[in-house]
């Protein structure tokens, strides 16, 4: 192959689509012919959960299905990441290897290998809206509180324009062995994921017709709507954005614009853009800490007095801890590989304060059963409610899972559907099945230890127990509470 045919290799990560993705459009624009690949490795994606190894699988799938109704084919390979990109440099004369960048550390780690390997490799900005290094506090360092973060974060988010128009690209013509998906091993060897199929489409094109349905339906009210479980109140976006099917450019064009069109900025439009705001601070901390995948950011909390007991975290898991809302919240994820974000904060706070399990397994648990098990924003939010990380919720604050059931699934219809056992109870019994009367439960069906569990803990007690151990790191470390 001469130098004026030698192609560009276009390594695809954490952004599988075609439009809006800046290493595509570079190497498209370059005039060289383009050989996209997935390479599947130890070096970056040894460490994907069950979840995400089934919409991955299925994203591939989909992204082969767009390149190839652009004219080219993506070649699949399977090994050490520098051994597989050194075999298609030297089987293709390949000039360069582009690339979009990511910020786990493990990836952080896969690109500056390549880039120092490959003295010709590119990466570019494709999967933030701002670069973590390029936004600082006064001082220059990185920022830790969110309110500061969005104050300086917004203005310059003012002109964020995605690239709409998917470039014409010219493919090069090779006949490589290519890794059959199938041989990624990336689905389940049990039907755990048939609920799957039933709730989501993982496409590009799902990407696209969830975004316009929310911009156009759904998020003028997603100031209160995303509060309500029982309701179809928030984006559903999350899986799509994680692996890279739709990038968080086209979503804040697509809001910003939608609010245009109708003439008003709505509260919920305003409300949804602080929520990318959150992913934008979750990468943020990500890369500038990473040792909190595992770590607390304030490092007196590693003498928090945690009671680890493997059967209240397997009853957790199950969805039987006798507490309906966060039982519902942990059979949805079960079933859907989803979960409400309003009921992510009530089961996360069950799990740390009432039940006083270490915040790392609450993530890890998320992280191997969440589709759009995002490494930034699962660590945000679960150091967030342990209170051990960047602007944690206040240590003293302790969700009462009835109370929230109640508030924010009064008629219930959010435990009904997840949690059937319960279906025929009576409203006001139904948050707290334990204080109905015997004639209520016989009446439903409902047999309190048997075919529903009687609350695990005592939460009035649990949190008196958290506060005290709350208190107990406190007074070790009182400057920093």
């Amino acid at each position: 192959m001469n130098e004026k045919s030698a192609p560009i290799i276009t390594w695809f990560r954490g952004d599988l689509r075609l439009r809006d993705n800046p290493m595509l459009t570079a190497a498209a624009q370059s005039g060289f012919p383009i050989v996209p690949v997935y390479i599947f490795s130890p070096q970056t994606t040894d460490d994907l959960g069950s979840a995400s190894r089934w919409w991955l699988h299925h994203a591939i799938l989909d992204l082969r299905q767009q390149i190839k109704e652009q004219g080219g084919e993506l070649l699949i390979l399977n090994g050490d990441l520098i051994e597989k990109l050194e075999w298609l440099i030297e089987k293709t004369s390949a000039q360069a290897v582009f690339f979009n960048r990511c910020y786990e550390p493990s990836a952080i780690a896969a690109g500056a290998k390549v880039k120092e390997r490959f003295k010709t490799a590119k990466s570019f900005a494709g999967n933030l809206l701002i670069e973590p290094w390029e936004i600082t506090n006064k001082s220059g360092k990185p920022f830790q509180v969110f309110s500061a973060f969005w104050r300086a974060l917004f203005p310059l988010l003012k002109e964020v324009k995605p690239s709409l128009v998917t470039p014409i690209i010219q493919f090069a013509k090779i006949n490589l062995p290519s890794t059959p998906l199938e041989d990624l091993k990336l689905l389940p060897t049990i039907p755990w994921d048939r609920g799957f199929y039933e709730y989501w489409t993982p496409t590009r094109n799902a990407a696209l017709k969830t975004l316009n349905k929310f911009a156009e339906n759904i998020v003028a009210n997603y100031a209160t709507g995303r509060d309500i479980p029982g309701e179809t109140g928030t984006s559903r976006l999350s899986p799509y954005l994680h692996f890279g099917q739709i990038s968080p450019r086209e979503i804040w064009e697509k809001i910003c614009r939608q609010s245009e069109q109708n003439k008003t900025f709505s509260q919920g439009a305003e409300t949804y853009l602080k929520e990318l705001g959150w992913r934008e601070f979750a990468y943020h901390l990500l890369y500038h800490f990473p040792h909190t995948i595992t770590e607390p950011l304030k490092p007196y909390f590693k003498n928090f007095p945690w009671k680890l007991d493997q059967k209240l975290l397997k009853a957790w898991q199950k969805g039987a801890t006798g507490y309906p809302i966060v039982d519902a919240g942990m059979r949805e994820l079960w079933h859907t590989g989803w979960m409400h974000n309003r009921v992510r904060m009530i089961v996360a706070s069950f799990l740390v304060k009432d039940l006083l399990i270490p915040w790392q397994e609450g993530a890890k648990w998320f992280w191997d059963t969440l589709l759009d098990a995002d490494l930034a924003s699962n660590t945000l939010g679960w150091q967030w409610t342990a209170g051990c990380g960047a602007d944690a919720a206040p240590y003293f604050r302790v969700f009462n899972p009835t109370l929230q059931g109640k508030k924010f699934d009064p008629q219930g219809r959010y435990v009904r559907k997840w949690v059937p056992e319960l279906a025929t109870l009576p409203d006001e019994y139904l948050h707290a099945p334990w204080e109905a009367p015997s004639e209520a439960l016989e009446k439903s069906g409902v047999q309190l230890g048997k075919n529903y569990p009687s609350p695990i803990v005592d939460h009035s007690e649990a949190k008196i127990m958290a506060l005290e151990a709350f208190e107990q790191i406190k007074q070790t470390s009182a400057s920093d509470l």
